[in-house]
């Protein structure tokens, strides 16, 4: 080989490196619209640097992650507050140091969000005042949500209920409310897209998927607001770990969180100064939110059941939509036909969880969490084992109501 040709294998080596160091790859589980207007920023101040952003909805975005980030993303970027809580058990995050004495932390808020719901503007459909109206019967078939375990604001929001109202009333409110659903979305922001298309009348969300179609959509949020934190991280394992502290600096900059509040955007700005200087503009709802000792939004306790609360979810609602939502339509019908107390045995049945708090917090403990000591081969099989049981348990409940109503339906023809 002759040594110019040596040479030039060299330098193109070192540029190939030089350049893939150049490139800043950002994991987030946010819609284009807003990862859009951060990449033309980054553009704007960062010219001599590319940036690559792939989108994911949280779950597996997560799991990218954990598997390693052999794709060398450099930063995590979400609204789930439980997603950098799990991520920073497992050790995934780069030292808090790497910014330098001056600079931000490798974790670090940047935005507020809250659940509640939508409609569109344009629509005649009475808007829910609170949580309990989405349980009337003016609401049956009219109600969407995005499924759990696919989406982090609809982990959220399930966990909102659980929080506030205790994990039987809270899991009650939400069987109950599967009586009213139409249909679970996979992402999170097919809510308001299929609130626009008009496939459904009121949309289970997260403000600022909403907010940002505010010229077709109006929202409310569910009191008590529960305020949770969307975070950015920058990433062990990265190939461009300056530019991401460079990255976390524009994002919490003056400019960074003032751009949260642009149309198609809507956020609300973790800085309080932003907060407070453009507070004409924030929604009345988070401006009282936050002058009272408002509700935060659990992490620590949300992550320690993780994998229980979406399991319990698919297995109770997700995978018997509409064998459930068909159970609670003969209910309703024998509504006042019957003596109120002669239904309150089959409502106990459509609305138990056959699956403790205490279990479920054991469930996800031994099998997720950063210090389980089970092998992976154990944790399979305990996993499948666990599906297997609570599968049944479901199902005999649902099957012990089917048989109630079969005897009411019966006593009511006779």
């Amino acid at each position: 080989m002759s040594v110019f040709r040596f040479l030039a294998i060299l330098l193109g080596s070192l540029w190939a490196h030089l350049a893939s160091a150049q490139e800043l790859r950002v994991l987030t589980s946010f819609p284009p619209d807003l990862s859009t207007a951060y990449t033309r920023m980054w553009a704007e101040r960062a010219a001599d640097a590319e940036i690559r952003v792939l989108n994911k909805n949280t779950v597996a975005a997560i799991e990218e992650v954990l598997r390693g980030n052999s794709r060398g993303f450099d930063i995590f970027w979400a609204s789930s507050p439980e997603a950098f809580e799990l991520l920073q058990r497992r050790g995934a995050f780069a030292d808090t140091g790497l910014c330098g004495p001056d600079g931000p932390h490798t974790v670090a808020p940047f935005a507020l969000s809250s659940v509640g719901w939508a409609r569109r503007s344009d629509s005649r459909l009475f808007m829910p005042t609170n949580w309990n109206d989405l349980l009337r019967p003016l609401y049956r078939d009219k109600i969407a949500m995005a499924r759990p375990a696919r989406s982090g604001s609809a982990h959220m929001l399930v966990e909102r209920m659980l929080m506030v109202r205790g994990w039987e009333d809270g899991w009650r409110y939400l069987l109950e409310l599967s009586g009213n659903l139409s249909t679970l979305t996979a992402r999170s922001y097919g809510v308001p897209d299929g609130l626009i298309n008009e496939r459904f009348e009121i949309g289970l969300t997260i403000d600022f998927l909403s907010e940002a179609k505010s010229d077709m959509l109006d929202f409310r949020y569910g009191r008590p607001i529960v305020l949770a934190a969307a975070q950015v991280g920058i990433l062990k394992g990265g190939k461009a770990p300056m530019r991401a502290c460079d990255f976390l600096r524009m994002l919490l900059s003056r400019d960074g969180q003032a751009a949260l509040m642009a149309p198609g955007i809507s956020r609300i700005p973790f800085d309080p100064l932003v907060r407070e200087e453009m507070v004409a503009d924030l929604p009345e709802d988070i401006v009282e939110a936050l002058k009272l000792a408002w509700l935060e939004y659990d992490a620590e306790q949300s992550s320690n059941r993780y994998w229980a609360v979406n399991t319990l979810f698919d297995l109770m609602i997700t995978d018997r939509l509409v064998e459930r939502r068909n159970l609670w339509r003969r209910y309703h019908a024998l509504q006042g036909t019957l003596p109120p107390d002669a239904l309150s045995s089959v409502r106990a049945l459509l609305t138990e969880t056959p699956v403790t708090g205490e279990e479920a917090l054991d469930a996800s403990l031994t099998l997720y969490d950063g210090a389980q000591t089970v092998s992976r081969r154990d944790a399979v099989r305990l996993e499948r084992d666990l599906l297997r049981d609570w599968n049944t348990r479901v199902a005999q409940t649902m099957a012990r109501a089917d048989a109630a109503l079969n005897l009411l339906e019966r006593r009511v023809e006779e």
